[in-house]
């Protein structure tokens, strides 16, 4: 029974995986790949001033992006989960994933026309007479590279809490409060670690996808505040190096998979702390 899904996951990810870590350590040819084995990619890869300086930006996006998303996310996921009737969470539920509808594509192009220098927030401002020029720091930045993506990835970052938040069970916040812990103390003693695997799973859902995110920058950002995804797609398809792109690749997944693996043991840590 497990025989389809276990087919599906080599052929969809695993052969992918290892055809790009293969590729990494092959030779580039003109239009060709030389199948023989070479470090150089990699040497030339972390050589790169600019690879690492576009690596450090992309991570400094995602993080801020991971963190003003699961900071926005949560008080909406603790409002349905604590105040909100049984009977209306699915319709609030229903109402998070209304963005699901539209393609990705379309909510990029939709926060470029709200951000644009003719667009709906200029427009607006102008009509109020609050401004006589467009403004323009609103797009083509990091601030708006971060609200576009902090807003795509929301409904991913709500749901994970509000399904934890959903697990605790209330007589423990009333036993709090029986033996005289103050709301914000039993919220940040008992509700927070334990909505933790919640908010754990958001961190990761928003900040592994955002890094390699190639639409926001490209358009959102004008192309001028490249991240590592636009690298690799540079590297592939505009200078035809596949083993480079595959090495950049390649460094790029190991580099933030160290970084979850330590935010999941310092994550632990915390919680044997609170315990």
């Amino acid at each position: 029974m497990v025989s389809p899904t276990a087919v599906y996951a080599l052929l969809m990810l695993a052969a992918p995986l290892v055809t790009i870590i293969a590729y990494s350590f092959f030779k580039d040819g003109y239009l060709t790949v030389i199948h023989e084995f070479t470090l150089e990619n990699y040497i030339d890869t972390w050589g790169d001033p600019v690879f690492r300086s576009i690596m450090l930006r992309s991570l400094m996006i995602s993080g801020l992006v991971t963190l003003v998303t699961v900071l926005l996310a949560f008080p909406i996921a603790y409002y349905v989960s604590f105040h909100v009737s049984s009977s209306m969470k699915a319709r609030w539920l229903f109402l998070i994933t209304i963005p699901f509808w539209t393609s990705y594509l379309i909510r990029v192009f939709l926060w470029k026309v709200i951000l644009g220098y003719n667009g709906v927030i200029n427009s607006g401002l102008k009509a109020l007479g609050i401004i006589e020029q467009p403004l323009t720091f609103i797009l083509y930045n990091v601030n708006s590279i971060v609200l576009t993506l902090a807003h795509a990835y929301a409904p991913f970052a709500i749901l994970p809490i509000f399904v934890a938040l959903e697990k605790i069970d209330r007589s423990l916040l009333e036993a709090g409060l029986d033996l005289g812990e103050s709301k914000f103390r039993t919220f940040c003693r008992v509700t927070l670690p334990l909505a933790m695997p919640g908010v754990v799973a958001s961190v990761l859902i928003v900040f592994i996808p955002t890094i390699g995110d190639y639409v926001t920058p490209q358009l959102i950002g004008g192309g001028k505040i490249p991240m590592i995804a636009n690298v690799i797609q540079a590297r592939m398809l505009d200078l035809d190096n596949k083993p480079m792109g595959s090495a950049v690749a390649v460094s790029a997944m190991v580099l933030v998979t160290i970084i979850s693996l330590i935010f999941l043991f310092l994550n632990r840590r915390f919680l044997r702390g609170q315990k």
